[in-house]
């Protein structure tokens, strides 16, 4: 495919109509996902109270989304470039609703697992096909820079909307309904998405090739679970023997990409500094970022005493942040340089994060409102720009297959993040002393050690809960103090491999 560019200013030929009433459908589709990702952190004491899961269980509901969803994005990206980003979109989001009941309704940690896993299959349709149909509907690059803006600020309202909404449903019904609420998002983007979106996909795509699939799935999947024992087991002859299946399965993988005539992601996209610099800052931006997140929630409610509702406008800063970053991220990067706005967010990302290192038990909110509104600016200047590098460095046939890289990225960050962070906060934990007659539960998890005081004296019950609040807030001050380190290296990377980068200005004729 030959694309031009040209400096004048876009045509209607280039400029779709209804293309703003078509985005706003996919920003329903982020929405969609982004609720699901925060409702379950607000959601995670209740789910331990009831279904009573080991520390380790805790740890999979947690992240077995994001292992899945990260071995298949890049293959449900290829799919959507070869039958339809549109059609696999609308399929997605109905599968990702009906799986939310099973979500609520699980009544074991097993089942709860499992339930998690599915959604991740489903949700692996949905941020590729947002994305590449971006990258189809918008082809002047101003305003596709404003879409994708719209597009992250989207996720960061998700982000804000979802532990509101999701806290005022935990004060007045069981922990299941936050999983319910995807159903009516879901009911009105398919019904919309029907009349609205316009199907686009690859006019060559070639076969979709199975062994490719098993290839990356294996090898994601085996690769992250072995970080994950590791970092909360330490070393074992199974653990290994999993890295190394899952590292000779993405060989293989890598292997079969450069041999197939038309790859299932065409790896010579790499060799654009732009597109591997921006991946890989997203990817360690959020593996500072995720554990941390991940445990807020109850910081906020179990260590604080926060009421759900209450814990989820805490969080509000960041979303705010983000929204606002992300609406003007564009015309920072070109006004100044997409390696000046990168760089920076994440630098200020990670300063942030060194600040939540004096936190205790009673900080109070000013610190923690700054630094989580430090976080949204930072974050959604970054993301932003570096999903506006990675869509305008691939011809519109591709643009599948390069979201699916973008949130490859981003949620093999995510599952990273939550098992090394999360395992330096549940094993500092673990380690803390409690008085006489504390039960072996209380040290699986805070949620454990709040139940397990309510059964207690009511003194051994609060020397039982200041022990364990204390030992949750020094792993949680130790998780911060790496990720802050890694966002400050994810800067001074993102500074060499994005020079020179710039946002295109031109339109683009397909």
């Amino acid at each position: 495919m030959t694309r031009t560019l040209q400096p004048a200013h876009p045509t209607e030929a280039v400029k779709r109509p209804g293309r703003w009433l078509a985005l706003s459908v996919l920003v329903l589709a982020v929405l969609l996902v982004a609720v699901d990702a925060t409702v379950l952190g607000l959601a995670t004491p209740y789910i331990s109270e009831d279904l009573a899961p080991s520390g380790t269980q805790l740890l999979w509901i947690g992240d077995v989304y994001s292992f899945v969803i990260a071995g298949l994005l890049v293959s449900m990206g290829s799919l959507g470039d070869r039958v339809g980003r549109k059609r696999i979109l609308l399929v997605g989001a109905t599968a990702f609703g009906a799986i939310s009941v099973l979500n609520a309704y699980a009544h074991t940690p097993e089942v709860m697992i499992l339930a998690r896993a599915l959604l991740g299959v489903a949700g692996a349709t949905l941020m590729p096909a947002t994305l590449a149909l971006i990258r189809n509907l918008f082809h002047d690059p101003r305003e596709r820079s404003l879409a994708v803006g719209i597009w992250g600020a989207a996720a960061s309202a998700g982000a804000a909307v979802g532990p509101v909404v999701g806290g005022f449903l935990l004060e007045h019904f069981w922990w299941g309904s936050v999983f319910l609420i995807n159903l009516p998002v879901m009911a009105v983007l398919v019904v919309v998405g029907v009349k609205l979106l316009p199907e686009s996909r690859n006019p060559n795509p070639g076969p979709w090739d199975l062994a490719s699939v098993a290839l990356s799935l294996i090898g994601m999947v085996g690769v992250v679970y072995a970080v994950k024992e590791t970092a909360a087991h330490g070393f074992a002859w199974a653990t290994l023997a999993a890295g190394l299946l899952g590292a000779a399965a993405l060989y293989g993988f890598v292997r079969r990409q450069l041999t197939m005539r038309v790859p299932l992601l065409d790896m010579r996209l790499f060799r654009n500094r732009g597109f591997s610099g921006a991946v890989l800052a997203d990817l360690l931006t959020i593996l500072g970022l995720s554990g941390l997140v991940f445990f807020l929630s109850q910081y906020l409610q179990l260590v604080q005493g926060r009421r759900p509702f209450e814990a989820g406008l805490a969080e509000l800063p960041a979303a705010v942040g983000a929204v606002v970053a992300g609406l003007i991220a564009g015309r920072a990067a070109r006004r100044f340089s997409v390696r000046a706005v990168v760089s920076g967010g994440l630098a200020a990302v990670g300063l942030a994060l060194a600040a939540l290192t004096v936190v205790g038990q009673g900080t109070g909110y000013p610190l923690l409102g700054a630094a989580l509104l430090v976080v949204g600016l930072g974050a959604g200047f970054a993301f932003t720009v570096t999903a506006d590098v990675i869509l305008s460095s691939v011809p519109g046939e591709q643009a599948g297959a390069a979201s699916a890289v973008s949130e490859t990225a981003y949620e093999l960050g995510a599952a990273l993040g939550i098992a090394v962070l999360g395992s330096i906060v549940t094993g500092v934990y673990r380690d803390f002393t409690g008085p006489a007659g504390t039960p072996a539960a209380a040290h699986e998890s805070l949620g454990g050690a709040v139940e397990a005081a309510a059964q207690l004296p009511a003194r051994t019950g609060a020397a039982l809960l200041d022990s364990a609040r204390q030992a949750f807030v020094d792993g949680l001050t130790i998780a911060a103090g790496v990720g802050a380190a890694v966002l400050l290296a994810a800067a001074a990377a993102s500074w060499y491999l994005l020079r020179g980068q710039r946002l295109e200005d031109g339109v683009e004729h397909p």
